[in-house]
């Protein structure tokens, strides 16, 4: 039964684990995102200690991330198609073989560096299949009225790893080496994977009319013809586009101008999740339907005087204190782009279509973090004033672009 025909349910967290195979679920999730967050750590010292290059580390994070962006209108399809929690199991299953496959290689010293990248560039195709089958399940297994429950609860614990995974792929890799850090991501990937074992799918698959290839260009079509998704994906390229300074201006800031540590550097990160949990807990407490766009818009908005603090901050405190502030707004962005996806999508289209959104909004961050990194070189308020200017325009765009009531479904787009 689809979530949104579910019967009526109290709008509590509590509430949320009482729905069948919803904890087993939201166990599977959190288990895979303190894997993600440890492999985004682990990946780049493994390369720097084993190869020692840093353009080599460089490449692999682009293949970590670009091979699952540029097919994810097919993940999409074939998620509605194969239905997501047995592409969810399979994806996890995935991850820990060529974890422990790359470990093996290494420890025999057979893992030259073009085998290393086809191995990563499989695992980042692969895990777009369990980032979006997640996204897309909740509101699939939930009545409607948990549904901003669920996503609080989403951006929260999505916060939540953001500080525990790198903190223990750091002391994994510290105490152990890289291996056992890829070891380690292993063992969580397969017990991410066990928690889904047997758990129902909430949704019939979608019958194949098309090819894989029709269906997913059906879906990039959905999508831009959807006149919320088209101003949400518009709205958050520009936003990241922005927001994409930040994983490389923080540190140039924080060790070259402010003489902190690399460990400082962590402690700044670290409150950009502790804010973003607490922000998603409290948001998703409330109401946000009809509200979401002006949701996304206003956090938006305390985003643009953040990023200019930073671009003349003196002191770590000022740093510290733009963090809260801006995970807190981060954090109430994603509840709000959740809940709009979520509401302004037919629920057939969900794996496809969110896949393709996923996609088009996160895009804008590695380009605005490689076009940020020249900058900071020569000057540090220039790509952090730069960074405001564009997010706001994603203020403008988001009340603009993004439709104040939502459209005719497009269940069917020819």
């Amino acid at each position: 039964m689809l979530g949104s025909d579910a019967a009526p349910a109290e709008p509590s967290y509590l509430a949320l684990f009482r729905v069948r195979g919803f904890a087993r679920v939201a166990l599977g999730t959190l288990l895979a995102r303190l894997g993600a967050q440890m492999w985004e750590i682990v990946l780049v010292l493994f390369v720097l200690q084993r190869y020692r290059s840093a353009s080599l580390a460089g490449l692999t994070v682009l293949l970590a991330i670009l091979p699952g962006l540029a097919l994810s209108p097919a993940v999409g399809a074939l998620l509605d198609r194969q239905g997501r929690l047995r592409l969810m199991v399979i994806d996890y299953a995935l991850t820990a073989v060529l974890m422990s496959t790359i470990v093996v290689l290494s420890v025999n010293h057979r893992l030259p560096p073009p085998l290393l990248l086809a191995l990563v560039a499989i695992l980042a195709v692969s895990n777009i299949m369990s980032i979006t089958g997640a996204r897309s399940l909740f509101p699939l297994m939930l009545p409607r009225t948990l549904w901003d429950r669920a996503n609080g609860l989403d951006t929260s614990s999505y916060s939540l790893m953001a500080i525990i995974g790198p903190a223990i792929a750091g002391l994994v890799v510290a105490r152990f080496g890289p291996e056992a850090g890829l070891l380690a991501i292993a063992v969580v990937a397969g017990l991410a994977g066990l928690s889904l074992v047997a758990v129902d799918e909430p949704l019939a698959r979608v019958t194949a009319a098309n090819s894989l290839i029709g269906d997913a260009r059906a879906a990039l079509r959905y999508v831009l013809q959807n006149q919320s998704l088209r101003g949400l994906a518009i709205t958050l390229f520009v936003a990241n586009l922005g927001f994409g300074v930040l994983p490389v201006g923080i540190p140039v800031l924080v060790l070259r101008h402010l003489h902190g540590s690399a460990a400082t550097v962590g402690q700044v990160f670290a409150v950009f999740g502790v804010s973003g949990l607490v922000s998603g807990l409290l948001i998703g407490r409330l109401n946000s339907e009809g509200r979401e766009r002006l949701l996304i818009a206003g956090c938006l908005a305390i985003q643009v005087p953040a990023l200019a603090m930073l671009a003349f901050a003196s002191s770590l405190p000022v740093v510290f204190a733009t963090g809260v502030i801006a995970g807190l707004a981060g954090s109430a962005i994603n509840v709000g782009i959740f809940a709009l996806r979520q509401r302004r999508t037919d629920p057939a289209w969900f794996g496809r279509a969110f896949a393709v959104s996923m996609s088009l909004n996160i895009a804008g961050q590695p380009v605005g973090s490689a076009l940020s990194g020249p900058l900071l070189e020569h000057s540090i308020a220039l790509p952090f004033l730069l960074a405001a200017a564009i997010t706001a325009v994603a203020v403008v765009a988001a009340l603009v672009i993004i439709p104040k009531h939502p459209a005719r479904r497009l269940s069917e787009v020819g």
